[in-house]
């Protein structure tokens, strides 16, 4: 189930020009650094830089030595310091105290600072009161972009979710702006763009400023049609459920960062672990990826026979039949081999530690969570969970999960489970709870807080054209998740009374066991099939409005391209959603292209929150 493109699919454009450019803007950015330096790094930036340009490129360019910033104090003995980061306070500050370190030694160096992806004044005004502006030079690196595949680009922004759904920061919008100027720029113009949520309409308002000044643009072929941007806060069920596609598993499980994955021992079989490289370059990956993980152990089995049927093809040869196997498939049958070891490894490792967790019963409580059955017993078997402490994260999904889908929990179930929480983790967790109720991830179902008072509340609020100024005032109410009324309008809990055939997907719900339909890819097929929100005013509703569907540039329209539709996920999209959106463009002749700020699953989105204690 590699769902490989339909015959008569448009073709997706090249992205390996986004490399390019902003490869040869890093090396563009050093050379105004002439001579020998050190390179500082942030973490977080050091797997998308090995994407990019490998150390014997910056070896090339005069960079004698890396170091990770560590936020501590540096042996570098090198004249010349560049520090490649990301635009914060607290990584500004360290640099201040590096060159203010060396002044009171004595000691004479240049200093230059990369921002990437941009700069933020905020600290610039850290360098100058700091009093070091004049010591430094100052620079932006344009890394907005980095291609994990043929069809998912990465902005590789972990933080965009939590400063801008948590904090209320509205710095990053700007750069996704710029992503979107940047696509149009390189693959425009766009016909119609689409798209839900606050940050989705300031983002949308923030690039359509920069299109007056490049009207030249409207004369380029198009090569994307159509856009559509959503929030992550739009859907918080989708990335909370437990992931089944192999894919998703083995991110879960490993792992993947910039689209590359450590396998250890366990899977290797030897002493050694390796990186690999998981994209559809990878022959055995790119037929299971996307296929749900009950499917996989036969598709390896399967494949492993007509392996050893084209090994064995060699005998029986004569010398020039030897000659021409070895010289046309051996090698090809060795790396194919290699691959199928690896992901026979990885599967039998994922079903070890998804067999000693109980996967099955956990699934049946998530999929009672998302009928609406069982209410008890899957409170029941979130407490179990935390008095066995299972897992911090781990409790603390199922707890949102439950909540997002009653439509926030009864007083007595909620602080009952804060408690026991607390009591089994630690109570510097109740900032957390904090961070989860401000999200409307776990809420208290308030005195007369029913799902019809709610729907009703919101209903008034966004029909009522004299209460657009309040809609903000009443912003509280956004934070209800409202899933049932959700689930019942868009039919994302398939009702059928023959059992799923996972074998042979007949809707996106495959993803999740046949249990649930992704809400924000079951969003945009309906207003792809709509072309816009209409006959969705009710949905719209309940999920708090910010909706806009604008009209491009209409020169493509009998083009190809109309059929290639981006899709920017603001907070960070899963593997589970790109998978579904890969079905929905076998069954309806689309192709998608997943732009993200972040590769992002239930651990990273609660882990974020976890960390924003201080």
């Amino acid at each position: 189930m590699a769902f490989s493109s339909r015959t008569d699919s448009p073709k997706l454009p090249d992205f390996s020009m986004l490399k390019r450019l902003v490869k040869d803007h890093l090396v563009y950015l050093l050379e105004q650094l002439p001579g020998k330096k050190d390179l500082f790094i942030d973490a977080d930036l050091m797997s998308p830089l090995d994407r990019i340009a490998n150390v014997t490129t910056l070896k090339e360019h005069e960079v004698d030595k890396l170091y990770k910033v560590e936020l501590k104090a540096i042996v570098s003995t090198a004249q010349q310091l560049c520090f490649l980061i990301r635009p914060r306070i607290q990584t500004v500050k360290w640099i201040c105290d590096v060159v203010n370190a060396d002044k009171a030694a004595g000691i004479e160096r240049k200093y230059k600072i990369i921002f990437t992806p941009q700069k933020f004044y905020s600290c610039e005004c850290l360098l100058e009161d700091q009093g070091v502006f004049g010591d430094v030079s100052v620079d932006e690196w344009d890394f907005l972009l980095l291609p994990l595949d043929d069809d998912v680009l990465s902005m590789e922004l972990p933080e965009f979710f939590t400063d801008s759904f948590l904090a209320g920061d509205q710095r990053w919008l700007k750069t996704a702006a710029n992503v979107l100027r940047l696509l149009h720029m390189l693959y425009g113009p766009f016909s119609k763009v689409y798209g839900i949520g606050r940050c989705s309409k300031m983002t949308h308002e923030l690039w359509r400023e920069t299109l007056e000044e490049e009207a030249e643009l409207k004369e380029r072929r198009a090569e994307i049609g159509k856009v559509f941007i959503i929030d992550r806060d739009v859907d918080f069920v989708t990335p909370l459920c437990s992931q089944v596609v192999y894919e998703g598993l083995v991110d879960d499980i490993f792992r993947i960062k910039c689209g590359c994955v450590e396998f250890g021992s366990d899977v290797t079989s030897s002493d050694k672990g390796v990186k690999v490289m998981l994209n559809s370059q990878d022959a055995v990956f790119s037929e299971i990826r996307n296929q749900h993980f009950s499917n996989v152990f036969g598709f390896l089995s399967q494949k492993a026979r007509n392996l050893q049927t084209a090994y064995d093809k060699r005998r029986g040869m004569d010398i020039r039949q030897i000659k021409a196997f070895v010289s046309e498939e051996l090698k090809g049958l060795k790396q194919e081999h290699r691959l199928l070891s690896l992901h026979i490894g990885a599967s039998e490792s994922i079903m070890k530690k998804k067999t000693k967790q109980d996967f099955q019963e956990l699934l049946k409580t998530e999929h009672s969570m998302l009928e609406g059955f069982d209410l008890r017993e899957s409170i029941t078997y979130i407490e179990e969970h935390i008095i066995r402490q299972v897992s911090v994260v781990e409790s603390l999904r199922l707890m949102c999960l439950l909540s997002l889908t009653e439509n926030g929990l009864q007083s007595k179930d909620y602080r009952s489970l804060k408690t026991q929480y607390l009591q089994s983790y630690g109570y510097e967790h109740l900032l957390t709870f904090s961070n989860l109720k401000q999200l409307g991830l776990l809420t208290e179902q308030q005195t007369g807080d029913t799902l019809t008072v709610m729907e009703n509340t919101v209903g008034k609020l966004v029909n009522d054209r004299t209460a657009g100024k309040l809609s903000d005032a009443f912003s509280s109410l956004a934070k209800k998740s409202n899933f049932r009324a959700l689930s019942r309008k868009l039919s994302l809990v398939p009702k059928c009374d023959e059992e799923y055939d996972l074998r042979v997907p007949r809707d996106m719900s495959y993803i999740f066991s046949g249990a649930y339909v992704p809400l924000s890819c079951k969003l945009i097929e309906q207003v792809l099939r709509a072309d816009g929100w209409a006959g969705l005013e009710e949905v719209c509703k309940l999920l708090n409005g910010h909706e806009f569907s604008v009209t491009g540039n209409p020169k493509g329209d009998q083009d190809e391209a109309q059929r290639i539709v981006l899709v920017l996920f603001l907070g960070g999209c899963s593997f589970s959603e790109i998978s579904a959106l890969r079905f929905l463009s076998k069954e309806k002749g689309y192709r998608f292209i997943v732009v993200t700020t972040a590769i992002t699953n239930s651990s990273r989105l609660l882990e974020a929150l976890l960390r924003n204690h201080q």
